[in-house]
């Protein structure tokens, strides 16, 4: 009992921080509230919230980013990873400086990288310019908006992934390579055969975590487009803020809702199906 005493401001505070709001939100998505009264309505809001003319751009433009930022940060950071574990001089400076962003506040990031991709007045097409290059309205053409935010959020987010998976490449024994070492094999082979099957269970929490986030992401996406030009940057998470500032709480409530249920019917079953993969070192 006395362990189990030492769980109960723990259990308090998730409870009251995690576990209330959550039937709360369930609750009031089945109402027409503000912050003074409440009106049960039923499933209006899910209907009315399915039948947002933006509603389809936001769930495909959503999966485009989660899918892309995800697998990106998996790969980059496997790669960093690698080139980090190996005999460099000045290898703890590259790993602060890698994960640095990491540390940066979102909107921070957001706005600085609205500067820097301003078409005209933007250091990356100054840059390409100097090349001859005329670079992209990067955040005002509505074929490049979604793709240059998530190249953003990769930039910021793949500290995080290389560190999980420096810890990953650092746990694999060290026979194994000089085993494959004696049998002749090379660094690719070393990589191949070693360093990415044993890696598994650092590219399961990567993968979900990232993808996790990518499903939810609001932050960086309203700091550098706002949903824009149009709706061609617009995510789940953007349309439902949008509703809360049109005073639909609500409505936004049960956009919140199904959101919840979409993130927690793609990664139940993929953590499930990826746990069974792993490889014991």
């Amino acid at each position: 009992m006395y362990s189990y005493t030492l769980l109960i401001p723990a259990a308090v505070i998730y409870i009251i921080l995690f576990i209330v709001p959550t039937i709360l939100s369930f609750f009031f998505s089945f109402t027409r509230w503000n912050l003074r009264d409440w009106e049960w309505i039923g499933f209006e809001n899910y209907l009315m919230f399915f039948q947002e003319s933006s509603l389809m751009i936001g769930f495909k433009n959503t999966f485009i980013f989660a899918i892309v930022t995800a697998g990106l940060k998996v790969i980059f950071g496997l790669l960093f990873a690698v080139f980090l574990c190996s005999k460099l001089k000045s290898k703890s400076f590259i790993r602060s400086a890698v994960f640095f962003p990491t540390l940066v506040s979102t909107i921070a990031v957001g706005i600085t990288f609205s500067v820097l991709m301003h078409p005209s007045n933007g250091l990356i097409n100054q840059v390409l310019g100097l090349f001859g290059i005329n670079g992209p309205d990067w955040l005002g053409n509505p074929s490049l908006a979604l793709l240059s935010v998530a190249l953003v959020d990769v930039w910021k987010g793949v500290g995080f992934a290389t560190i999980i998976f420096i810890a990953g490449i650092m746990s694999i024994p060290k026979d194994y390579y000089e085993a494959i070492q004696i049998d002749g094999g090379n660094k690719f082979n070393a990589f191949w055969n070693i360093t990415l099957p044993l890696s598994r269970p650092a590219i399961n929490a990567v993968t979900l975590l990232a993808l996790i986030g990518g499903l939810r992401t609001f932050d960086l996406v309203w700091a550098m487009t706002k949903g824009g030009p149009g709706f061609s940057s617009d995510l789940i998470a953007s349309i439902i803020y949008k509703q809360y500032q049109g005073g639909f709480y609500g409505l936004a409530t049960a956009g919140n809702v199904i959101l919840f249920l979409m993130v927690a019917i793609i990664v139940f079953p993929l953590f499930k199906f990826m746990n069974r993969k792993e490889v014991d070192v």
